[in-house]
């Protein structure tokens, strides 16, 4: 196999006892390289923004100009119990980004996931009425947006709010609220910070029915005034799926609605079957159920596999420059993935030793 010139430089002389050292100083920069057409960045977790991870540290303020966090703003963390905050690592997150002039996001503030089981029940136990929800959404995020208001840029106010058919999701939100604590969650935001982005989030959008209810809920949303400035595609995506075809039609969808688009937790999967969708409860299955095809390393013919699709992706990207605003990555290296639980899987431009692949090489050509 061909080596490309990124690899070829590293295995002249960069490679040291089976790891590579530091990246040299002449790498190409991934926010250089695309600074015309829209930020890059990583999802982030508590190591590498407490700059613990000096592996991590040096490849992430050198390629990256915007940082999202995996976990430490969710509300789980955040707001553990009704009467207390932890915002200790969500401070060490946000003044990471200030310190490195990075374009900082909040995610996120409103998921079915990953919040405590007491934010749903009164002093009883028991389900908590409406009106009490809502009061208890209202202060959490105008004490969270409001804390970092003039700090973090853009806010995923809600995150997964549909199921795959595009109708809403039977969340405890939506059960003890009903649907307009969608609209609520978002007036709230803004009233704690009038600055801020605000931001729907979620994955599978580029299929025809999930994207027709998330057509319905901007448009829900921007008739109750809410000023939303963009949609994430989380960009979980496989290597046969969606195709160029499909992201370019949800692209110019939600263009046509007048925000703008960010892809916002991009990875490449190589092991999960290409029909299944980005949900966490199948995600543990498939880690109980399937073997572990490369646990001893990527062979050549996939790495070169996985270039192929990046650049395959990265082109639709650069033609939708004008309306996508960024490009994030979930994870820094393949070791930091989501999608490893229990097994190797080999999803980002960077390997394990936060050194790159050929699908990086592959990716900042396509910007040249």
């Amino acid at each position: 196999m061909k080596l490309s010139p990124v690899i070829a430089c590293l295995a002249a002389g960069l490679l040291t006892g089976g790891r590579a050292a530091s990246q040299p100083a002449s790498l190409p920069t991934l926010k250089s390289a695309f600074r015309h057409a829209f930020r890059v960045g990583a999802a982030l977790n508590a190591p590498q923004f407490a700059e613990q991870n000096t592996q991590a540290l040096n490849l992430i303020t050198n390629q990256f100009n915007t940082i999202s966090p995996e976990n430490v703003l969710k509300w789980e963390p955040i707001h553990p119990a009704p009467d207390r905050f932890n915002f200790d690592e969500a401070d060490q997150y946000v003044e990471f980004g200030r310190k490195y002039g990075m374009f900082i996001v909040g995610h996120n503030l409103i998921w079915q996931y990953q919040t405590p089981a007491w934010v749903f029940q009164d002093a009883k136990g028991g389900v908590i009425t409406r009106d009490a929800l809502l009061q208890r959404m209202h202060d959490h995020i105008l004490a969270v947006v409001g804390r970092y208001k003039g700090r973090i840029g853009g806010w995923d106010v809600v995150n997964e709010a549909l199921n795959d058919d595009g109708s809403l999701r039977q969340s405890h939100w939506m059960q003890i609220i009903g649907p307009d604590y969608l609209v609520k969650a978002y007036q709230w935001a803004h009233e704690a910070d009038p600055t801020v982005e605000l931001y729907y989030n979620d994955y599978s959008m580029e299929n025809p029915e999930k994207r027709a209810g998330a057509v319905a809920l901007i448009k829900t949303l921007q008739s109750n005034g809410v000023n939303l400035a963009a949609v994430g595609l989380q960009g979980h995506y496989k290597m046969d799926w969606p195709t160029p075809g499909q992201i370019d039609d949800t692209i110019d969808t939600f263009a046509a609605l007048g925000v703008k688009v960010m892809i916002t937790e991009l990875d490449l999967d190589l092991l999960r079957p290409s029909n299944r969708t980005a949900d966490l409860s199948q995600m543990d299955a498939d880690a109980q159920n399937a073997n572990d095809p490369y646990a001893n390393g990527l062979p050549d013919s996939v790495q070169q596999e996985l270039a192929s699709r990046y650049a395959e992706l990265f082109k639709v990207f650069l033609r939708h420059k004008g309306t996508i605003t960024r490009v994030t990555f979930w994870g820094v290296g393949d070791g930091d993935s989501w999608l490893n639980r229990g097994r190797h899987n080999y999803p980002l431009l960077f390997d394990r030793h936060y050194q790159p692949k050929p699908a990086f090489d592959t990716v900042i050509a396509l910007a040249h």
